[in-house]
């Protein structure tokens, strides 16, 4: 007998399942069964959302890690003494520690490229391509690609590296530290058509870190709006900055009116807040918890991702 768990048969090092055929070539059906219990929802109040998320990383509630790239070609804080290889090597290390720690996805962003452009300069797009290249074969989760602040280059990357979702601002008008931000989502979305990127996933920011909607609706309503001209396939409630957690109440207003269409907690979800944010949202982005003494610019640390990884399975 073997565990079944999150969808997965849980097998030690040095364990496998093999079929053995000893009669010569012959045409076998194999059964397999599966003895267990339904686990309750772990908010019965709340209609259980099943979607695409399942589907792509294989789990209810997914947590998608992020692998946050050094500061790149461009950057201020890639001088002095600034080198691509020294991204690649550090995203490779990262990468490792993600998925050796049990991650259902991955989402590489340019994080540390601050201040952070509207338009990502071609040097940052070419040079987050490369790096990319450079993990590819190494990536053994579903995984997707975002130029932070940057709808359009954004897509670009995504059509370059094959990526299979993305998470981005995509739309609306914010005032922040950094300026005005207008989206021209309906650019965005001609541009994913015309390069054929039917099946890539969008996870639409319904709120800014660090940025006010240029208007006074409610997030509840910018994200009723939102689904009606826009229809992402998931929506995502970040807090003022990375790290920084989000309400739970917020999220079940945004749930109220998102029907069937995920709601994903951005930003703040930790080890020991994970089963209240699995209550609330259908998955979360996790970065700045995973890494060294929980600072952003420090390595991931495998430690830290596996026992995460163990309450958030304990959540679902």
């Amino acid at each position: 007998f073997f565990p079944v768990q999150d969808g997965h048969i849980v097998c030690g090092s040095a364990q496998n399942i093999y079929l053995a055929e000893f009669d010569g070539p012959q045409k076998r059906k194999v059964y397999v069964e599966v003895l267990g219990e339904q686990r309750p929802c772990n908010n019965p109040t709340k209609e259980h959302v099943m979607s695409f998320l399942t589907s792509m990383f294989k789990t209810e509630k997914p947590v998608i890690g992020m692998l946050h790239l050094r500061p790149l070609p461009g950057d201020p804080l890639y001088y002095p003494g600034g080198s691509v290889s020294q991204v690649v090597e550090a995203a490779k290390r990262d990468l490792e520690a993600l998925q050796q720690g049990g991650v259902d996805g991955i989402l590489i962003t340019n994080e540390l490229s601050m201040p952070y452009e509207q338009h990502v300069s071609p040097s940052t797009l070419a040079s987050m391509g490369y790096v990319i290249g450079a993990l590819s074969h190494d990536l053994s989760t579903p995984w997707g690609a975002e130029a932070i602040y940057d709808g359009d280059a954004t897509i670009e990357l995504c059509a370059a590296v094959d990526a299979q979702f993305t998470r981005c601002n995509f739309c609306g008008a914010w005032a922040g530290d950094l300026g005005l931000i207008n989206r021209d989502f309906a650019h965005t979305m001609r541009r994913k058509a015309a390069l054929r990127l039917d099946d890539l996933r969008l996870f639409h920011f319904i709120t800014s870190e660090g940025e006010v909607y240029l208007n006074d609706r409610t997030t509840a309503d910018i994200a009723d709006s939102l689904l009606f001209n826009c229809l992402p396939d998931a929506m995502v409630i970040g807090g003022s900055a990375a790290g920084r957690g989000t309400s739970g109440e917020l999220a079940d207003e945004v749930r109220e009116r998102a029907g069937q269409v995920p709601v994903v907690c951005g930003t703040g979800c930790r080890e020991n807040t994970v089963a209240d944010v699995f209550a609330h949202y259908d998955g979360a982005f996790v970065g700045t918890c995973l890494k060294r003494d929980g600072k952003l610019d420090a390595p991931v640390d495998v430690e830290r991702v596996a026992r995460f990884m163990a309450a958030a399975r304990m959540a679902r």
